[in-house]
């Protein structure tokens, strides 16, 4: 399956823009996701200086981060930006209360974004991807 050309990023100046995207985002991957079956759909960020973050927020309220081996270069910002410890696995969770710092402090270091209506956050990924 070949992936959409992703949305170029529009760096995010303050929490009222973050909360605004966030609010975007989930309501387009809530018109996109099948109704059954669905886990894992999120948002891949990827870096402009090279690899990719994809993000998924669980119904009980926490963040899952998978962030790949070619961005473990943004996990100080991640960490600071979402005042969390860095975790020692490629799989980063934090409350969601966290999330509108996470995007303020990733957004300058993001080139673009892609909606993903599937990823595995295990060691054998599979990724499905739309357009956002």
């Amino acid at each position: 399956m070949t992936l959409p050309e992703p949305i170029p990023w529009v760096h995010l100046l303050t929490p009222s823009e973050a909360e605004a995207w966030i609010d975007c985002c989930n309501y387009d991957l809530q018109q996109c996701i099948p109704q059954a079956g669905a886990s894992g759909c999120g948002v891949r960020f990827s870096l402009a200086a090279g690899g990719d973050i994809f993000l998924h927020t669980t119904q009980e309220g926490i963040v899952l981060l998978d962030v790949t081996p070619d961005a473990q270069w943004a996990a100080p910002v991640i960490a600071a930006a979402a005042d969390i410890a860095q975790p020692d696995t490629q799989i980063w969770h934090f409350p969601d209360d966290k999330l509108i710092q996470f995007v303020l402090g990733l957004s300058s270091l993001v080139a673009s974004t892609t909606m993903v209506l599937q990823h595995d956050f295990k060691r054998n990924r599979k990724r499905i991807a739309l357009q956002r």
